[in-house]
């Protein structure tokens, strides 16, 4: 049982401090209020290991993580009733994250770097015209979703890959745009493989170094023939007959420009 609870609405009554009973997900959990949290959250701390085979070899450990816990899904549910009240315009749910400190999840999963001489380090691969459109009229709108040129959400695990899925989301995109055809490239060829273009696989990385491999590699596998396994490799594993996409060049949008951010979305994808 995953224990993804974005679909459930609370009702709010008399004041908004007052709320209703508990909701029901299905499967008989439940979503506690914050009046009686604390008479369920053992019940929905059981669920939450159970739906994600967690366990743990130290008491203290449990305890430490249930603590954590326990704030997080007194925080989900306090911000969702303010959802509910028009104070936010999302709402929050119980994911695999749930018992990790924000530093954690920061130290495990924000693997972004980016060196101070990033941009003219690499001057010599970008196309300073790769998309110029002010002649055109921008979209109010556009979800490239609704195109076919996204591929379903993945997760880089615990590993500091993030710059290498970023890497992979801009050149798919760009890919499935240029050919017609949504592939899925290989995170873990850019982790095992571009250490020489001053990536650090999952200790981070840079999507900049990335480009810059796949233009000098001429290539990055599929999915399918180089899967992501979440952690370093011994060695790199490319193979030049799987590659599925290139890269012949890149461009950073200035800082600050929402008017080529614009461009970018809506013309790159």
């Amino acid at each position: 049982m995953r224990l993804i609870l974005n679909s459930f609405t609370f009702a709010i009554i008399l004041t908004p401090l007052v709320f209703s009973s508990s909701v029901s997900l299905g499967d008989g959990f439940y979503l506690p209020t914050l009046e009686n949290i604390e008479i369920h959250i053992d019940n929905l701390w059981a669920n939450f290991k159970k739906g994600y085979n967690i366990g743990y070899n130290a008491t203290a450990e449990e305890i430490h993580r249930f603590k954590i816990f326990a704030n997080h899904v007194k925080m989900i549910i306090k911000h969702n009733v303010e959802h509910d009240l028009g104070l936010h315009t999302f709402r929050l749910g119980i994911n695999k994250f749930a018992t990790l400190t924000n530093e954690e999840f920061r130290q495990q999963y924000n693997g972004y770097r980016r060196p101070k001489d990033s941009r003219k380090q690499y001057s010599d691969i970008r196309h300073s015209h790769i998309f110029s459109a002010s002649y055109t009229t921008l979209p109010v709108s556009i979800d490239w979703r609704d195109r076919g040129i996204v591929t379903p959400v993945k997760d880089q695990a615990q590993c500091g890959s993030c710059w290498a899925f970023s890497t992979t989301g801009a050149l798919e995109g760009f890919h499935a745009r240029s050919s017609g055809k949504l592939v899925s490239l290989s995170e873990q060829q850019l982790v095992d493989c571009s250490s020489h273009w001053g990536n650090n696989g999952c200790n981070g990385g840079l999507m900049d170094n990335a480009f810059k491999y796949v233009h000098e590699n001429k290539g990055i596998d599929d999915e399918s023939t180089y899967p992501y396994v979440g952690k370093d490799e011994a060695a790199c594993k490319f193979r030049r007959k799987s590659v599925a996409s290139t890269c012949d060049g890149f461009v950073d949008i200035p800082q600050g420009n929402e008017t080529a951010l614009q461009e970018a979305l809506a013309f790159q994808g």
